[in-house]
């Protein structure tokens, strides 16, 4: 019998493997335990109703019938509202408008890659555009209120508020859309914020009044609500991960995809810069706001009085006109005050223009200068005499404090005869802990013979029930 030999091989065992993983520290746990809190409080992807979003976008893009009326009353009460310059009015017209619809539905086009819906939503849009356009030039035309009111100017220079409202209304829209229980008073919110309807009413007033600056201003102030709420749907349908449309020839497909591409760079180009110059514009307006507000501080116009001011603003150059009287600034000051304005208020391209007595009374707008110059004359003088008011009575106050001492140094003098004097301030006491400060009334008392503590306690009690401070304190 032969005895077999067994070889027993050694398998290498890799150090620590035995050990068993380190736990994540308290600090990691918490971290994750936030972040999952995070995750859970803003995902929306459980609540949405994919099919019926798509249903309610695309049935509020078709534009006739119904639409076609609502959106014809719609704009002549946004007109209205305008005109007259009520702003009640023209949130109720902003409420009833369809507008919304096509522009969403271009932003869910081009997130679906749906080239049919891309092409009704714009041909639709577009109609809506020139039925608004013909209703509001042909109102202001018949219009007998032919002036422009404050609300009708504010729809001609859109802003970077007007950038940032549009696209987070077109978001809160599109989100409240997609929800399974559309809360209404939502969608209701974006369609005033956004306000596409009173840009659209005041191009109808610049073509009905030939003022073309009115009109390319207000289109101007549309097409960017218009294009920005169509981008704020274009990404949250893209966050929600709706479904793509998909198509039976993949030829077909491609097309497509490739021609909202390229409708889409031919859109977001230009409106990128635009969005750019509206921040430039938007900044520039503030840094001059700012330096118009500072330079009346200033030494230079120490003897000078601003009239009016004029700021213009365009790509290349800016310029900024004071129209100022009294005495007159030397060009080394204008030198100085334009140094200031290109280094501490960062306009460099800006131009200062200070047109000087001589030259404004050659001007055409006399009239308008002097009504100027007397209704700033007239805000000093009633600043004047409010502070001559205040002063009054704090003289009043005062004499009426001094009364009252005298009277309550003759009932002292009675009941406590040691007493020689007294002295009744308000004092500021700081808590040197907390830092808070408090006004508190302080009684001081000159006396030959100290007084005892029940005495001071009685007086105390005393004098504030007599003065009604219930804080005084005696010193």
């Amino acid at each position: 019998m032969s005895e077999e030999n067994t070889t027993t091989q050694a398998i290498p065992v890799e150090e620590g493997s035995n050990k068993k993983k380190a736990e994540p520290s308290q600090w990691t746990k918490f971290l994750r335990n936030i972040l999952a809190w995070l995750k859970r409080t803003v995902r929306i992807h459980e609540d949405t109703d994919y099919e019926a979003t798509v249903s309610t976008i695309t049935s509020a893009i078709t534009f006739k019938g119904t639409n076609v009326w609502i959106l014809f009353f719609a704009i002549i009460v946004a007109s209205v509202g305008l005109n007259v310059n009520s702003t009640a009015v023209i949130i109720g017209a902003m409420l009833i408008s369809p507008l919304m619809g096509p522009i969403m539905g271009i932003g869910l086009a081009v997130g679906t890659t749906d080239n049919e819906l891309l092409r009704v939503s714009l041909k639709n849009l577009m109609i809506m555009v020139i039925i608004s356009l013909l209703a509001s030039t042909a109102y202001f035309f018949l219009s007998p209120l032919g002036d422009a009111q404050s609300e009708l100017l504010a729809r001609t220079r859109p802003t970077i508020f007007d950038v940032l409202i549009a696209f987070f209304g077109g978001a809160a829209g599109i989100v409240a859309t997609s929800r399974k229980s559309q809360p209404f008073t939502v969608i209701s919110g974006v369609a005033i914020a956004t306000a596409l309807m009173p840009p659209l009413c005041t191009a109808g007033y610049g073509l009905a009044t030939v003022q073309f600056k009115y009109f390319f201003g207000a289109f101007y102030l549309f097409f960017i609500n218009s294009f920005f709420i169509a981008l704020s749907t274009f990404l949250i349908i893209k966050y929600l991960r709706f479904p793509q449309k998909k198509y039976l020839d993949p030829s077909r497909a491609k097309l497509v995809k490739r021609s909202i591409t390229i409708f889409s760079i031919i859109v977001i180009i230009p409106s990128v810069i635009i969005a750019l110059h509206v921040v430039q514009e938007t900044s520039f307006h503030a840094s001059a706001n700012k330096f118009i507000n500072e330079v009346q501080e200033m030494p230079y116009f120490e003897h000078v009085q601003l009239v009016s001011y004029k700021k213009e603003y365009n790509m290349k150059d800016q310029t900024i006109v004071l129209s100022v009287v009294g005495k007159e600034i030397t060009p080394e000051e204008i030198t100085i005050l334009e140094s200031l304005l290109h280094k501490q208020y960062g306009l460099e391209n800006a131009t200062l223009v200070i047109r000087q007595t001589d030259n404004l009374y050659n001007t055409e707008n006399e009239n308008e200068l002097l009504e100027k110059i007397l209704e700033r004359k007239d805000a000093q003088l009633m600043e004047s005499q409010r502070r001559i008011d205040e002063l009054e009575k704090e003289l009043a106050k005062n004499e009426t404090n001094n009364q009252l001492s005298q009277h309550i140094a003759k009932e002292l003098a009675v009941q406590y005869p040691s007493i020689t004097s007294i002295s009744i301030v308000k004092m500021v006491y700081t808590d040197t802990k907390s830092l808070k400060k408090d006004t508190i009334p302080t009684l001081f008392i000159d006396s030959k013979q100290s007084l005892s503590s029940e005495q001071k306690q009685n007086l105390l009690k005393w004098m504030r029930v007599r003065l009604d401070e219930p804080k005084l304190v005696i010193k």
